[in-house]
């Protein structure tokens, strides 16, 4: 079991897990008789912290810089601890040894009481969703092993957790230094009728039993391709945060939605090859009916509950970088494998790193914790902390720096057309039925990669002649190349939405062209797509439809008029043939065609 021990510098978390280690005889030998002698020809006094604190730097400044780890076992169980930073300075290591944490210990001085950082460590287990917490109320022989102390200390601090969804599950006075309360009851505390500290952590709950038994979820880390001595395998891999999958199994990508069977289970090296994964398993499986899938995907079992699926969800934010967090600012979200741009679109309310007080600004400042709403720029898997932890927490990164983390509590309700595209698309996937043809067999017979190519610009500049003489080309080298003008669909699969006399919904005009797109595609198909002006709004919904990789955009004319950015512009295309070769050679370079 892992446990993570925090709380504010100097409170004594490293004397506890010394302790903790001398007396259940889990030291190396010789290794309390080496830390005591190192004391004594340095005329500093013997701590039990200096068993962790093996970095010089900590020695001489007598904090925790760095998230040290150990091992011990009690009769019931081995353990994993964590002795994590309690300096403000250094939260973010305090987060890094937390985050893999199954319970935790919390530790104030009895002398000092509770601190900011003791309430910053509490929003910190909390966002981590880590629900097992006990305090230690620790350096009890200072404060003369006081009962009202305690009883005090527990009362303001079993409120605050409580306040911010935290029921600790005991209270222990403790005095590391001298033992009491740690590995055997204290005869200085007659009045506390608890457990001690080791009792405490042998009544833990282990998490395994209950995330094998939630609904499946392994964030796709990358999907692996051998072609070496005719090797055709697809391998999809990653590491299980929850649930179980077996061999035959359906399994859903999200956010696209697309569907396959578990066909076999792949792994390196020696040993039996698994018919089951489960929690905790860094695995990789192979797949029935071969789909295009990408890093950051998170996998589910069909049939159990579904994440959620969007570009907008309410957080609960740490941040710790340097410079505040601000709106409009560009963002890199990491959640699981996936790492998709963000803003902070709106902020709920703070809570004031130096008085703990809640209101709200206009910026989340260093140290902050803050609710918010938090924008990506496309869609992504999550789940709600309330309901699944690991698949709910997330990083942000500023300037190349993980500056902030947090968890998400909440979902945004969908609005926006491309909401309605996005939702219309991934019940399209999880109902397609694949072809029997691998999409590598097409690509390799035509020699090119599917793909849609906008081709765009000032309504006259001739986009169309364009277009079709690019599509004789192309089919003249061999291609399966297909030229469909925006005005093919009004008239057809988009026919009852142009009505005489109004303005025609074109975002249901270029939803409705994905979906035609999305089918010729899956066929091996080039399309050459002509449509005037084309818009940013456009490309959002575009991209709800079709997955992002296969589009790219081209805009003919001396001036960009709308706010998209395309992938090439031509300012002068008055000379079709150098256009058309211009073309062809983005084309290349994209990997669309083959040379």
């Amino acid at each position: 079991m892992n446990i993570v021990i925090v709380g504010h510098v100097d409170h004594g978390k490293s004397t506890v897990i010394g302790r903790l280690l001398a007396d259940t005889d889990s030291l190396p030998q010789g290794k309390l008789e080496q830390v005591r002698e190192m004391c004594r020809r340095n005329s500093k006094p013997f701590e039990y912290a200096f068993l962790l604190d093996a970095l010089k730097d900590e020695r001489s400044q007598g904090i925790t810089i760095d998230a040290a780890r150990c091992f011990f076992k009690t009769a019931k169980r081995d353990y994993l601890i964590i002795d994590a930073p309690g300096h403000i300075e250094f939260l973010k290591n305090m987060i890094t040894g937390a985050s893999r944490a199954e319970a935790a210990l919390l530790v104030i001085d009895a002398n000092e009481g509770v601190r900011e950082n003791s309430r910053r460590h509490g929003y910190m287990l909390k966002m981590l969703g880590i629900k097992q917490v006990a305090v230690l109320v620790n350096k009890m022989d200072l404060a003369d092993y006081s009962e009202e102390v305690f009883k005090s200390i527990e009362a303001e601090y079993r409120g605050f957790l409580e306040e911010i969804g935290i029921r600790a599950k005991s209270f222990i006075p403790v005095s590391a230094m001298q033992g009491d309360n740690i590995a055997a009851q204290s005869s200085d505390m007659t009045w506390y009728k608890g457990r001690t500290v080791l009792e405490e952590l042998d009544a833990f709950d282990e998490k395994e039993s209950e995330a094998d038994s939630l609904p499946f979820r392994m964030p796709v880390q990358d999907v692996y391709r051998f072609t070496g001595s005719g090797d055709d395998r697809r391998i999809i891999a990653g590491t299980v945060e929850s649930g179980r999958l077996k061999i035959g199994d359906e399994c859903v990508f999200y956010p696209s939605g697309k569907h396959t069977h578990v066909a076999t289970f792949e792994h390196f090296g020696a040993g039996e090859t698994p018919t089951e994964i489960k929690t905790d398993m860094a695995a990789g499986f192979t797949m029935t009916e071969q789909i295009y899938i990408r890093r950051g995907e998170i996998c589910c079992l069909s049939g159990e509950k579904t994440p959620k699926v969007g570009t907008s969800f309410v957080a609960s934010l740490f941040w710790l970088g340097i410079s505040p967090m601000v709106k409009e600012k560009n963002y890199l979200l990491k959640i699981g494998a996936a790492k998709v741009p963000c803003q902070l679109k709106e902020i709920i309310s703070t809570l004031d790193a130096s008085t703990l007080d809640r209101g709200k600004k206009d910026k989340i400042d260093r140290h902050d914790v803050a609710e918010c709403i938090i924008e990506c720029s496309k869609p992504i898997a999550f789940d709600l902390t309330s309901e699944m932890p690991k698949t709910s927490r997330f990083v942000l990164v500023d300037e190349y720096e993980i500056s902030g983390g947090g968890i998400i509590t909440a979902e945004v309700e969908k609005t926006g057309i491309s909401d309605v595209a996005r939702d219309l698309a991934m019940r399209r996937n999880e109902k397609w039925e694949t072809s029997s043809i691998p999409s590598e067999l097409r690509a390799k017979r035509f020699g090119q990669r599917p793909g849609i190519v906008i081709i765009t610009g000032h309504r006259y500049i001739g986009k169309k002649a364009m277009a079709k003489e690019l599509e004789r080309e192309l089919w003249d080298a061999g291609r399966q190349v297909y030229f469909l003008g925006i005005g093919n669909l009004l008239y057809g699969v988009a026919g009852e939405i142009k009505v005489e006399g109004e303005i025609p919904d074109r975002y249901e005009h270029i939803r409705r062209l994905g979906e035609v797109a999305n089918i010729m595609m899956d066929s091996g198909m080039l399309l050459l797509v002509t449509c005037a002006e084309f818009t940013a709004n456009d490309m959002e919904v575009l991209e709800a439809t079709v997955d992002t990789e296969h589009i790219h955009t081209v805009w003919l004319g001396d001036k960009v008029t709308t706010d998209v950015v395309p992938d090439l512009a031509i300012s002068d295309a008055s000379d079709r043939d150098a256009t058309a070769v211009r073309i062809k050679s983005f084309m290349a370079e994209r990997g669309l065609i083959f040379i």
